[in-house]
């Protein structure tokens, strides 16, 4: 991958594209922004849109959800025996999974680094583009390149991470990108690159 991902200009340091280097890209859409080995953070690149989406979530678990969940694990675990206690022991399973979602989220948020599309400047694609392509079978579709935790292919947002947005970052209008599918290596030409605002 290049070294220019998000165009900087508009940062505090007046730093351009081309002071992103690679290492300070994450490596994996697999991880949860938290490397094994030596504990180095990595960012986590997400748009308004998506870090909203995950803030609202966490503030339903938290405020809604779980509170309401506790209640009833509560009552429960006062019925006497808790072994065939189908409601606390459903109830407690439940809290578990909300716990681990409530941490994954919140190590998320932390490590995000929100980009505005609309605020990116560029003739390549970076990320936050809204790519128009067209394929071998001369059918057209938009892809918008978005972060790891706020694809979703219903709407044609496909993070930067996964094959297709791999392929497309740093290409210009005109390029022509290959892109490799469980069918084969396919071929998609960039027709138009915008950068507007997201929300799907």
């Amino acid at each position: 991958m290049s070294k220019a991902f998000i165009n900087k200009e508009a940062n505090e340091d007046g730093a351009d594209e081309d002071d992103i280097l690679d290492d300070e890209l994450p490596d994996s859409g697999e991880r949860t922004g938290v490397e094994n080995e030596g504990a180095k953070l990595v960012k986590n690149y997400i748009t308004p849109f998506g870090a909203q989406k995950l803030k609202d979530e966490l503030e339903q678990l938290l405020s809604k959800e779980r509170p309401k969940l506790v209640e009833t694990v509560a009552w429960a675990a006062s019925n006497g025996d808790r072994s065939e206690n189908a409601d606390y022991i459903y109830g407690k399973r439940r809290l578990r999974e909300i716990d681990r979602r409530v941490r994954f989220l919140q190590r998320r948020l932390d490590i995000s680094e929100i980009v505005a599309p609309e605020k990116q400047q560029s003739d390549k694609v970076l990320f936050g583009a809204s790519v128009q392509v067209c394929d071998e079978n001369h059918e057209q579709k938009t892809y918008k390149i978005v972060g790891i935790d706020e694809s979703d292919a219903k709407n044609f947002c496909i993070s930067w991470n996964s094959p297709i947005g791999k392929a497309l970052l740093q290409a210009r209008v005109g390029d022509v990108v290959s892109v490799k599918t469980p069918k084969g290596d396919e071929e998609l030409e960039i027709l138009k690159i915008e950068y507007k605002k997201i929300f799907s």
